[in-house]
């Protein structure tokens, strides 16, 4: 017995001391520690790396749910639009999401493809990669070395770039609230922060470790690696529009194109570029939309723009039984008293700013809509109100009616073919640059 006792001894690498199994005083001198427990001393690192797989999980849920929304629109009729971070919240036609996905920022290669790549995608692919890659941390824990943190700490600052740039541009340009990319903006800063603190707490791996850099190229080709793939899953499901041409040539010809009249407006004149006449209402939101889309898109500079206008206000249109935009009959005569490309746009641009303002007050009648009018330009105080005015807003009307156009704004011609309602928005500079002639061969 007191043979084994000794040839255990030998095995563990120390002696057993007395009896009773633990080791004697002059062990403990001579350097002898127990053997920490499993996991004593360590760092949580788990913790911050789930907080990155969750918030990436949430992320890639709204990213994808913008994503289907925008790929629902590719048929080219009204969708409704989701814009609640509640999963499963019900979509609406109108919201702030919807005014963000219209607009010229909500995806890019516009003029190559029909609604172009959706930003949306992109942070799919991003959101899935991160979610990927906090996973295999949190399943090697402490093992994770400082090279690996550092490059989820590297990947998750990307989508905190692009959540700056894109809640400015929501902002000062857009000028509506998407809710669902706000809960990608929340979740891209909660990814960081996890990550941060995941680099903070991970082990630093030896100096000079080649397989570092190694490792952070090997990163990067994954994530280029699911942007490409979910890009090219993309294009080979998106409509094929390139083959239907029906946005190309219209939806519709002018039967009689010619103002013989002089009511048409010079809007927006470039010599050389394609012509065009515009349909609108001053105080129609479409039209304001529509026209900020157009410039935005740049297409409007290669447009030689006129506009006839088409007020949907039953003050003067006797097309309509009650006004979608009482106070729009007023505005249309300033625009026509002004004369001049110069003076014209000036009142449509001012009408487009005070928009909101002018639709309410004129729920009391265009009294204080033509007051409002005649204090910001006094040169059309004199003509607002004529018959004369009041004459060529009919006369408007009636080369919409001459047309055979339907009782809606806006209304896009060029060379005589109008601009398809489905392609004012997410299709505006794929069809348009056709329209124009600027496809690419």
């Amino acid at each position: 017995m007191a043979r084994k006792w000794e040839e255990l001894a030998d095995d563990d690498g120390y002696s057993l001391g007395d009896a009773d199994g633990f080791p004697e005083a002059d062990d403990v001198d001579d350097g002898y520690a127990p053997p920490p427990s499993a996991g004593f001393g360590q760092k949580p690192i788990r913790i911050p790396l789930v907080l990155v797989l969750l918030a990436s999980l949430g992320g890639a849920m709204f990213a994808a749910t913008s994503t289907a929304d925008f790929a629902a629109h590719l048929d080219r009729q009204v969708h409704s639009v989701t814009c609640s971070v509640v999963p499963g919240a019900e979509a609406g036609l109108e919201n702030g999401c919807k005014v963000v996905m219209m607009s010229p920022y909500s995806s890019w290669f516009r003029t190559d493809y029909w609604g172009g790549i959706p930003i949306s995608l992109f942070a799919l692919a991003v959101f899935c990669f991160l979610a990927y890659r906090a996973a295999h941390l949190v399943w090697k824990g402490h093992e994770t070395t400082k090279a690996e943190a550092g490059f989820l700490l590297a990947a998750t600052m990307l989508p905190v770039i692009m959540s700056v740039g894109y809640g400015y541009i929501a902002y000062s340009e857009v000028g509506a609230l998407c809710t669902v990319c706000a809960g990608i903006y929340v979740v891209s800063g909660l990814a960081f922060v996890g990550a941060l603190g995941a680099f903070v707490m991970s082990a630093s791996p030896p100096m000079g470790d080649p397989a570092a850099v190694r490792r952070f190229g090997v990163g990067v080709l994954e994530g280029v690696g699911f942007v490409f793939a979910l890009t090219l899953a993309w294009l080979a499901f998106i409509p094929e529009t390139q083959a239907d041409d029906r946005g190309v040539s219209g939806c519709g010809t002018l039967v009689q194109p010619e103002d013989p009249a002089g009511i048409m407006i010079d809007l927006e004149r470039h010599p050389g570029g394609a012509p065009s006449i515009e349909l609108l209402d001053p105080l129609c939101p479409a039209c304001k939309a529509f026209d900020g889309r157009l410039k935005e898109s740049g297409l409007g500079a290669k447009l030689d723009q006129k506009a006839v206008l088409f007020p949907l206000d039953a003050e003067c249109n006797w097309m309509l039984t009650e006004s979608l935009h009482p106070g729009a009959c007023a505005v249309s005569e300033a625009m026509l008293c002004a004369g001049g490309q110069t003076q014209a746009r000036a009142v449509l641009d001012w009408a487009f700013e005070n928009q909101a303002a002018l639709l309410e007050a004129a729920k009391e009648g265009d009294g204080p809509v033509r007051s409002q009018l005649k204090a910001a330009f006094p040169a059309v105080a004199g003509c607002l109100g004529t018959p004369v005015a009041r004459n060529k807003v009919v006369k408007s009307l009636r080369w919409a009616v001459a047309n055979a156009l339907p009782v809606m704004t806006p209304q896009l011609f060029v060379r005589g073919n109008r601009l398809c309602d489905e392609d004012t928005d997410l299709g505006l500079e794929y069809t348009l640059t056709r329209m124009i002639g600027g496809a690419k061969p």
